[in-house]
């Protein structure tokens, strides 16, 4: 960053920032002295950040004398989502695709090299699904990742994940970038991605993305089902995710 940009800079507020994304990445792993280590922020000043974000309800102290994410960033959170069109537009839409397919629809955004799920709409079956709106996944092992990655170059591609770790959540997970790519250019071919046990044992989900009117992608939409409902439902799950992102696409 520039001198001229960081003239009001607020160091204070850097390392807040700082200690909440250690947080917010393993929360209720950290103790105080983990998120010293972390962060490279001497034990004085981490004690005080932690004691005026725990005052002010940003974080909370558990049992074990680790830090999660204090109840404030849930309304904060509230607010924010509310606030976006496209979930607004998201959830009017996808009520009645759900119902038709009788699975949960979800939406979500690229940030980096994980998706941000933005909203859910449940459909009325027995299994929920633990995804809720804020969490971030690895967008290499979910189906609208794929969907939002399938739309970059593969140079981009590389690039984006060239220090990333790539985490195995099941046996299916791919494992390396260049196995990514080969998948991304199955995506592109089908005009949708899918993930078959590639985050949860027993989950199928197929996802396809939503573009502005020049085509950039601003989020994917998906439907998720346990994996017995997942052949006899793919059919119909295909069509109307397609058409859910036609129709999200067509009011950006």
């Amino acid at each position: 960053m520039e001198r001229s940009e960081r003239k009001y800079w607020v160091p204070a507020l850097e390392r807040a920032h700082e200690v909440l994304h250690c947080i917010a990445a393993r929360p209720s792993r950290l103790r105080m002295m983990d998120l010293v280590s972390e962060t490279g922020i001497n034990k004085s000043t981490m004690f005080s950040l932690l004691q005026t974000m725990e005052t002010l309800l940003w974080v909370t102290r558990e049992k074990g004398e680790t830090y999660a994410l204090g109840p404030v960033f849930a309304t904060l959170g509230r607010a924010y989502f509310s606030g976006i069109d496209l979930v607004a537009q998201f959830q009017r839409l996808a009520a009645s695709a759900a119902e038709r397919v009788g699975e949960t629809a979800q939406l979500a955004r690229l940030e980096g090299t994980h998706i941000l799920y933005l909203a859910k709409k449940e459909a009325p079956a027995p299994v929920r699904l633990v995804s809720e709106p804020g969490m971030r996944i690895p967008a290499y092992a979910t189906a609208m990742g794929k969907a939002l990655l399938s739309q970059m170059p593969d140079d981009r591609v590389r690039a984006l994940f060239a220090d990333a770790a790539f985490e195995r959540f099941t046996e299916k997970t791919v494992s390396n970038v260049e196995a990514l790519i080969v998948q991304l250019a199955q995506v592109r071919e089908l005009g949708y991605a899918v993930d078959e046990e590639e985050v949860v044992n027993g989950i199928a989900c197929i996802a396809s993305a939503v573009k502005d009117p020049s085509g950039v992608p601003v989020a994917a939409v998906s439907f998720t089902m346990p994996l017995p409902r997942w052949e006899a439902k793919k059919p119909d799950a295909r069509t109307e995710v397609l058409r859910l992102a036609e129709q999200l696409s067509a009011l950006q």
